[in-house]
């Protein structure tokens, strides 16, 4: 309406849940819509920029692993990785309960010392977790997992952490914190899968990359979601679903290194716009 339009979207940014300007339940709710309704208006005035690749933040994630995600998918995944890290952008990968047991391979890979401390708090802080529960590691992998052919965590944590390339971790994350760096990045976020997604998002990605050998259900509205299969059976039966299958390594149609560019060019393309995720697609 023209006397929301003439409100300036800096006057009011923020709404007040305990204003006493409001009076009754719906005053209060009719105040957040006008607000929205500003904010909404000020969104729909942009534009399409071009930037450089090194303003990507790129967020890893894998969900229903199974014996091909360490082989096939995460593999192209690590090498796309090292490609936008060359490119001077932020790749951002997590799940604590995932990369617990190969954390003695990602701590020589740290850039400092203190880096290299930060990964070990955050294990630290999971260890403590479950033993605060009187628990243990044992539900990893999962039922879905086991089916898929995983044996053991170890097996799920060596093929979790092949998303990450080979580049060198630059900086720690705890949950919804944002980068101060750019490059290779761990969020210490669950794994489950929209726990993870929603965290990485807070900590600011702008594209997500999900491999899935079980082919789990899961996209996010915040941002567009690339979904790779890690077999062919898999990208075919869904093919509506997968953007990418890296199945063809298996097969031996396809290197790790031509799925790893071909996702790094979807990634690029998806980010321009040229591009629709099937996520993105169905909303």
């Amino acid at each position: 309406t023209d006397d929301v339009q003439a409100i300036p979207v800096e006057s009011a940014s923020i709404v007040s849940l305990q204003d006493e300007k409001h009076v009754g339940f719906q005053s209060m709710v009719e105040d957040i819509l006008q607000v929205a309704e500003r904010h909404l208006q000020k969104l729909n005035q942009r534009q399409r920029e071009t930037c450089p690749a090194s303003e990507l933040v790129v967020g890893m994630q894998c969900g229903g692993s199974d014996a091909f995600s360490g082989v096939t998918a995460n593999p192209a995944v690590g090498y796309a990785s090292d490609l936008l890290v060359r490119c001077g952008a932020t790749v951002m990968f997590s799940e604590v309960t995932e990369v617990r047991d190969a954390i003695h391979l990602l701590t020589p890979r740290a850039v400092n010392e203190e880096v290299g401390k930060r990964l070990l708090e955050e294990m630290e802080w999971y260890d403590n977790y479950l033993n605060m529960g009187k628990t243990d590691r044992s539900a990893n992998p999962s039922p879905g997992n086991k089916k898929g052919g995983l044996a053991n965590v170890v097996e799920k944590a060596l093929g979790s952490i092949a998303k990450s390339g080979k580049s060198a971790i630059v900086e720690v994350l705890s949950p919804g914190q944002r980068p101060t760096k750019r490059g290779l990045i761990y969020a210490a976020t669950p794994a489950s899968d929209f726990v993870c997604g929603t965290q990485q998002v807070a900590s600011g990605i702008t594209v997500q990359v999900f491999t899935t050998g079980r082919g789990t259900p899961y996209g996010l509205m915040a941002v567009p979601v690339i979904k790779m299969a890690t077999r062919t059976e898999l990208a075919n039966r869904w093919f509506d679903l997968m953007d990418i299958n890296a199945g063809t390594i298996a097969t031996g149609e396809e290197t790790i290194e031509e799925v790893g560019w071909k996702l790094f060019h979807f990634i690029l393309d998806v980010a321009s716009g040229k591009k629709k995720t099937f996520s993105d697609q169905w909303g």
